[in-house]
């Protein structure tokens, strides 16, 4: 409230409310930040493309943005710089409110700025290719269901993809799906339906556990909540962190398409298939069904370079009952060069906070990414404005804060201890690490 009080006291409204209309002052400012979600079919509760759509919203619009609650973003601006940042500006919380506590004018209907164009509604413009799971039937009670559905691409060639969102078809029951890219050359088949090893499933079975991972991962696992205590401490015993290379799109609340930075892309095999996971959740109370899809754009020629990806995570904590602050932590060191991209933080319904830092080998600390106030329905990508140039050696901490108590709202049940687990009411501590390999992009430069 404090900070809402100075942002408006410093607002001059009065002195030209008479002269802001929304044709043209703001309508071209929903449209360059709020109209990408706030349009009919997409995530946002309301349109705001037009002058009849906003009007009657236009007290909440005011107090989404004097609040910066709206446009979502949860990065600490005093750490970073984001290509994707939809803050607004000073001036454009001052028109908006200047609107709102005026007359709320249309204005001229001919200042009206041209609106957005989303063709079928995919914001990365028309894919050129789309792949759709078959149909997929839930019943209307129970937990929620995890399903993975393999769909064929038959490329006879290797394809390299700039750009890929995945749309839910379903957007009442998708809480968040991604799509793998399956090569037959390390699968052995194109097309295989056969579950994916789990990690954790093949450790449970090498100490002869029962099949339940998850709930050995509740009950027996040991408790490792500093995971910084040595690299990778954090992780199942005898795993090591992987590179996700072959995860090619996600959809998660807040989350917006997987764009690859100018001159990079992601390859998809000749004879690859499309691995999709999806977290249905039963919400509705009613039979539904869904076919959610992926829609992709190709490069025009080949990449310069490869966009790549590492997941670093804890799998070992235990967040005690009640606990309003509990840290988890986990750090990697990396064994090359590399410019970092995007950094994801995520975690679930107790998730509070969550910082990403590094120590250069010459002993110098930097903080990359601070999200202070982290929330489970705005799982964003922090894209970097300029690659992030880490070189050979340099440490990267996670430390991750966890509110299990009744003061969280979003919490189910504060009266449990909380382990790693897929499902919503249990939690995961993971930064996700996009970047391309330094050697590539110096020797890219070099030759230019």
């Amino acid at each position: 409230m404090i900070a809402k009080f100075i942002l408006t006291a410093a607002l001059p409204i009065a002195a030209f409310a008479g002269d802001v209309t929304f044709s043209k002052d703001v309508a071209p400012i929903l449209y360059k930040r709020c109209v990408t979600c706030h349009r009919p079919g997409d995530i946002a509760p309301m349109s705001l493309l037009t002058y009849k759509e906003a009007r009657p919203w236009a007290a909440a619009i005011k107090e989404a943005v004097l609040s910066r609650k709206m446009p979502p973003w949860k990065a600490d601006p005093h750490y970073g710089k984001w290509a994707n940042d939809p803050s607004l500006t000073q001036d454009e919380v001052r028109t908006i409110t200047a609107w709102a506590d005026g007359s709320k004018a249309e204005g001229d209907p001919k200042l009206m700025p041209a609106p957005p164009q989303f063709p079928e509604g995919w914001k990365i413009g028309k894919p050129d290719m789309v792949f759709t799971i078959p149909e997929q039937k839930l019943e209307g009670k129970g937990l929620d269901v995890h399903v993975t559905v393999v769909v064929p691409t038959n490329f006879t060639e290797d394809m390299w993809v700039t750009a890929a969102e995945l749309r839910a078809g379903n957007r009442k029951v998708v809480h968040h799906a991604h799509v793998f890219v399956v090569d037959p050359a390390k699968t052995g088949t194109a097309t295989s339906t056969a579950k994916p090893k789990d990690p954790v499933a093949e450790y449970a079975k090498w100490l002869n556990i029962h099949e339940g991972t998850e709930s050995w991962m509740r009950s027996e696992a040991p408790v490792i909540d500093d995971g910084c205590a040595v690299d990778d401490n954090g992780l199942l015993p005898g795993a090591k962190q992987g590179e996700l290379g072959s995860l090619i799109s996600s959809f998660l609340p807040g989350r917006g398409p997987d764009v690859y930075p100018p001159g990079t892309a992601r390859r998809i095999p000749a004879g690859a298939s499309l691995r999709f996971q999806i977290h249905y959740s039963r919400t509705t109370g009613k039979p539904e069904t869904d076919a959610t899809s992926v829609g992709l754009i190709f490069a025009k020629e080949p990449p310069r370079q490869v966009a790549r990806r590492i997941d670093l995570g804890n799998h070992m904590f235990r967040i005690p009952a009640g606990d309003p602050n509990h840290k988890v932590t986990e750090c990697h060191t990396f064994q090359k060069d590399m410019y970092i991209t995007s950094l994801t933080p995520h975690m679930h319904l107790r998730g509070k906070s969550m910082m990403i830092s590094v120590t250069y080998p010459d002993g110098r600390k930097e903080t990359l990414l601070n999200v202070p106030d982290y929330n489970f329905h705005w799982q964003i990508t922090y894209r970097a404005a300029k690659p992030i140039f880490v070189p050979k050696g340099t440490r990267l901490e996670i430390t991750a804060h966890f509110d299990n108590s009744r003061n969280n709202p979003l919490n189910p049940d504060p009266n449990t201890a909380v382990r790693w687990g897929s499902q919503s009411e249990n939690e995961m501590m993971d930064g996700w690490v996009e970047y391309l390999d330094a050697e590539v992009v110096n020797a890219e430069s070099a030759s230019r």
